[in-house]
This record gives C-alpha cells, structure tokens and sequence, in this order.
C-alpha cells in the first residue's frame, strides 16, 4: 500500500516542512496555553501542544446573541468555500486543508479523487467539544431559544463530521466514515483505510484523524489528574524518564493520501512509504484505563507474524504516563530484543493529540524514512534503575531488567541512521491498540 500525499495541521508550525525542521532540530512544540491559565486554580495543567485560528489562517465569526458561539468561519486565505466552512468546527476545518494538502502532494486527478473508487476514513477523539458546550448552555441555563445554537449544532458536533465535511468538499463518491478507538483513532482510521485497499474495496483513501482545540476536553483530562504539571512547558512532556507524571493535552490533524501500490507505481507517483501490515487488538482483561502488557505481547505477534520486518526504530505511543510508558517499551523489548533498532516519541515534543496522535505520528514515520534521521525521546533524563513494582508482582513474565537497561534504544536527540523499516504503536481507552509496519520504497 503505498502513502502518496500527507498534511495537516501541527501546533506552532506554518506547515508540514516547518514541522519537520523543528522536530528534527530537536524542539518542542509545547507552550503556556493561555485558556486554562485563565482559570486559575480551577486547573493543574497549563501547558499544551495547541493551535490557534489566526495560526490556520482563519478567522472566527461570532453570532450576534451572545458574541461567544463561533457561529462560522472565514478562510483568509481562500482555501475552502464558504457554504464548507458554515458546516465545519475548527477540527474539521484543519482535516479539510490537510486533505487538499494531501491530494496535491499525491497528484490525483479531479477525475481520480471523485471516482467511486476514492474513499474517506477520517475520525477523531471527541465531539465538537466548543460548539455543543456554548449551544447548550444557552438554552439550558440561559433560557435562550433553540435557533441561538444555529442550523449547523448537529453536523459541526457529529462523529463522523471530519469525514464527512471532506467528502462534501473533494465530492469523493466512495467509502466514507469514521472510525472511533480513542488515543488509536488516528492510527486505527489509516489502517481500516489500509484494509479497504488491500481487500480491493477502494483504490484511494483520505484518511487520518485528528482532535480540533478545545478547553473542554483539555479540563476533562485535568479533572482525572492525569496531565503533566510541575514543568516547564518543553519539558512538560518527558516519556520514559523517572520524573514523569502525566501527559501534555494537545491538539492538531494528520491526514494521508493512500492508494493501490501498483496503481501508484503505474502513475510514476512519488511515493512517501509503502504500509506492510497493519494489525489491532484488545487488551480483553475488563481494565478500561491501565495498560496490557499481555495485550501488547498479542499486538506484536499480530503484526509480526504476517511477515513483517524487524523495524529499524519504533514509533512508540509515549504517552509520559508512569503505568504506561514502562509497560510499553518492556512489551517492545520483550518483542524484539534489547539492541539493533532504537525507539523515539513524538509526544515529548508536541504532547498527546488524543484522536489525531496516531496520524500525525505516522506521519512523523514518513519524515524519518525520508529525511534517514530518527526523532528523539526529549526529556528522558533518567531512566529508572530500579525494578517497576509489576515486574516485581507473582506471575511477572516480560523483561527481568529495569528500563535504564535500555538506555541505548533511547535517545534524547534526533540522529542520522538508515531506517528502512518502522513500526508505529498507538494504544486508547478501553484497552484498544494498534501497530503499524511502514516501509521505505525501494
């Protein structure tokens, strides 16, 4: 399966080139958000990985009731029409730029793209969070009458609204959906994308995930205690090191462009990787928060036993969580070995976009294979020296050794090396994960 266009939207980055010269140059995409500094002590965190609307180019049009509803938007810079925008919130707006982005990079013909054979697989974590918030508040608690939330509350706040504002801008005639597994959204929506072409469903899939800005997903993860605080800013984000405690909320849109290999090929596409396999599980222990170590152990056979290659680095899911970032990359020594690959996390530079983490880490996968340099785990000062307390309990069958073992598949700088091959991991609520082969052409 070959990946032919990607874009998106990257927090404080212009676009996709000067996304990847800041992750290469080893920087952190995390900043003092100023919305929930706002509110003072009613927060922990305050930091994220956020975009504004001025950064997209767009600005904000508020209804004339309450002067707080984003009742449209307007594209500054002429990208998309109108009637799309009316139907869009902020997310949706960022899944179509990065669709065009994508179409562009990938070459497909008017013709191509509204073919029956092109299809959209596009999903993201949450409802449009901002819109329904405002909307409803004004009627409940308000009193207002129902027209306040505008025509447009219910296919701006639907699931699977991303897809669908996409194919009604592309016009595509083919499959068109969104598919929901929490922090794996982004990576599951490219792999049913995958399987749609593979199974000879689709020759073209957009596909991608995504989480638009939003203050109310970002308090509902402050609410369960489980964001970083305590750090600046670029160093709120620190998966594997000792001192980590939570993860960095954040925000932004990976969307890729796939199509059949040998039809790319055909065309003289300029093809970005080449998907190998894709594979997905459950956890299945009933635990809807605490990772799988037996979980994970199954991924791994799952992908590895269709043939797969030894990855030359492992996109891990990273999140900078205490339980998880142990679990994880003991399952991926316990997998491949102790040496001769190395692990990198996205997240400590940009933080954890929930449903749109998974995409844009992909996409952070065809940067490494195009540029041949690795991105780095920032912040994984120390790794502990220690046994963790799982590895300690009765029944213990992974890895013996503590993670500063493995110090030398953890690096806190980006670095040259061939890579070939990479595997990229996701994981969500509910014991969802999800791994993904993804090779250099050759």
């Amino acid at each position: 399966m070959a990946v032919v266009g990607m874009g998106g939207a990257f927090p404080a980055c212009t676009d996709i080139n000067n996304f990847g010269e800041k992750l290469f140059s080893n920087q952190s995409l995390i900043r003092q958000w100023d919305r929930p500094l706002a509110y003072g002590k009613q927060v922990r965190s305050v930091v994220s990985g956020y975009i504004t609307e001025e950064e997209m180019g767009l600005e904000v049009i508020l209804d004339p009731y309450t002067h707080s509803y984003p009742e449209t938007y307007i594209d500054k810079l002429g990208r998309i029409p109108d009637a799309n925008l009316a139907t869009a919130d902020m997310g949706s707006i960022w899944a179509m730029l990065g669709a065009l982005d994508s179409i562009k990079m990938a070459g497909w013909t008017t013709k191509e793209t509204e073919s029956e054979q092109t299809g959209v697989v596009v999903g993201s974590g949450g409802a449009g969070n901002l819109i329904l918030r405002v909307a409803w508040h004004h009627f409940f608690v308000e009193n207002m009458k129902s027209r306040i939330a505008g025509s447009h509350t219910i296919d701006r706040t639907m699931f699977y609204r991303d897809a669908a504002n996409i194919s009604c801008l592309l016009k595509t005639r083919g499959v068109c959906e969104a598919i929901g597994s929490a922090c794996a959204t982004g990576l599951g929506n490219i792999g049913h994308a995958y399987r749609l072409i593979k199974f000879g469903l689709q020759d073209r899939v957009i596909a991608g995930g995504l989480e638009g800005t939003s203050l109310e997903t970002f308090v509902g993860f402050d609410g369960m205690q489980v964001l970083s605080k305590g750090f600046s800013p670029e160093e709120s984000s620190r998966p594997f090191d000792i001192n980590r405690n939570g993860f960095v909320c954040s925000f932004g849109a990976g969307i890729v462009a796939l199509e059949d290999y040998e039809m790319a090929k055909a065309r003289g596409a300029n093809i970005l990787g080449v998907i190998d396999e894709y594979f997905n599980n459950s956890d299945g222990d009933g635990d809807m928060f605490y990772p799988s170590f037996g979980g994970q152990q199954r991924l791994w056979k799952g992908l590895l036993s269709n043939g797969c290659p030894k990855p030359d680095v492992v996109k891990m899911h990273g999140t900078s969580t205490p339980a998880g970032d142990a679990i994880e990359l003991l399952s991926v020594v316990d997998a491949l070995g102790e040496d001769g690959y190395h692990v990198c996390a996205p997240k400590s530079q940009f933080g954890h976009m929930l449903g749109g983490a998974g995409a844009v880490e992909f996409i952070t996968a065809l940067l490494m294979l195009e540029k041949q340099m690795v991105l780095p785990c920032l912040n994984a000062v120390t790794l502990n020296p220690e046994l963790e307390k799982f590895q300690k309990a009765d029944g213990w069958e992974g890895p013996s050794k503590p993670l500063a073992a493995y110090r030398s598949i953890v690096q806190q700088k980006a670095f040259a090396k061939e890579i070939n091959h990479v595997t990229c991991l996701n994981y969500g609520f509910g014991g969802t994960n999800s791994a993904m082969s993804v090779s250099r052409d050759v």
